[in-house]
């Protein structure tokens, strides 16, 4: 506990967990500070692109193994299943609708690709190595958990289906585009493409997150602000739990396929997460009766603040704990 309280503690004191932290403060002050959109979404595109690069050249220096196709095979199960254990604890939990609850259970078995890319600053600043291929697990486990969420509401007696226009939506979403075709440039050029623009997708890195985590902040802090009340407490309960039950799951996998501490940890992280880009996206096509500032708030408002303060200490040191890095 004690080593879980240092971390969290470290964490709290970064830069880029402070910026998140001001932004939800000055939110819920009700200050006037903004970012503008077109600049939240400059940042999201660095993000995703220095990311993904960053994993392709990784891989190209690593080269493809059984290790990397094992992991990105329980990237899609925990994918498609989490939906399943956080629909049923929703249902149980809360009083929710069978559409709010399968559209927000379709968000915790997706990726929050902030909260990893937070998690790998932590492990960097802790001098702990991870497998580069995870990226590329992320980058899979987005659509799953829509297709869950999807199968959710069919055994339901709904006669929605896949249709053209929500599978383009899910394959073609623009975060997923780009985080994949940056993960294929980095793998095509290797370490050679990486040192050639390091200095603009390495050394501003940071500074451009602790920039978009203010964002996120300011976002989550409106959520919180305009839903106060109203959630219950069985579903703020479910969106503190939910993340941890996937952890737990995340590092079950990890064990099984023998990754390192650094890699075990990423999958749990990607497994407690939630998505508040790619999914929300897809439901607005798929479940347009779903209530946004449901799932949003969840989503964004409590799961990921949750993960960037505490679940991140605690999913590094269970990882340390269990693999005894």
């Amino acid at each position: 506990m004690a080593d879980i309280l240092s971390l969290a503690a470290d964490n709290l004191l970064s830069p880029v967990i402070l910026s998140f932290i001001l932004g939800v403060a000055a939110a819920l002050g009700r200050s006037d500070l903004s970012v503008p959109e077109a600049a939240a979404k400059g940042m999201s595109i660095y993000l995703l692109f220095a990311i993904g690069f960053k994993g392709g050249a990784s891989v190209a220096d690593h080269g493809v193994d059984g290790t990397l196709i094992a992991t990105i095979g329980a990237g899609l199960v925990l994918s498609a299943g989490l939906p399943l254990v956080a629909f049923n604890l929703l249902r149980i939990m809360t009083k929710m609708s069978r559409v709010d609850a399968a559209a927000v259970a379709g968000h915790y078995g997706s990726i929050s690709i902030v909260t990893f890319v937070a998690a790998t600053s932590v492990l960097q600043g802790r001098g702990i190595s991870s497998e580069g291929y995870m990226v590329a697990v992320a980058a899979v486990m987005e659509a799953p958990a829509i297709l869950s969420a999807l199968w959710l509401i069919s055994t339901g007696g709904s006669d929605r289906r896949m249709d053209g226009t929500l599978l383009r939506e899910i394959l073609l979403n623009g975060s997923i585009v780009l985080l994949v075709g940056a993960f294929f440039i980095g793998l095509a050029t290797g370490q050679d493409g990486l040192a050639s623009i390091s200095s603009f997708i390495v050394a501003p890195f940071t500074g451009v997150l602790c920039l978009f985590l203010l964002d996120m902040g300011l976002v989550a802090g409106r959520g919180l602000r305009d839903v106060r009340g109203s959630l219950g407490y069985g579903a703020v309960a479910f969106g503190i739990m939910m993340p941890v039950i996937g952890s737990l799951a995340g590092l079950a996998a990890a064990l099984l396929i023998g990754l390192s501490t650094g890699g075990s940890v990423l999958l749990m992280v990607l497994s407690a997460s939630a998505s508040y880009i790619a999914v929300p996206a897809a439901m607005r096509v798929a479940l347009p009766e779903a209530n946004p500032s449901i799932y949003l708030t969840l989503s964004l408002g409590i799961t990921f603040p949750f993960n960037l303060t505490v679940g991140i200490p605690l999913y590094v040191t269970l990882a340390q704990l269990a693999t005894g890095g």
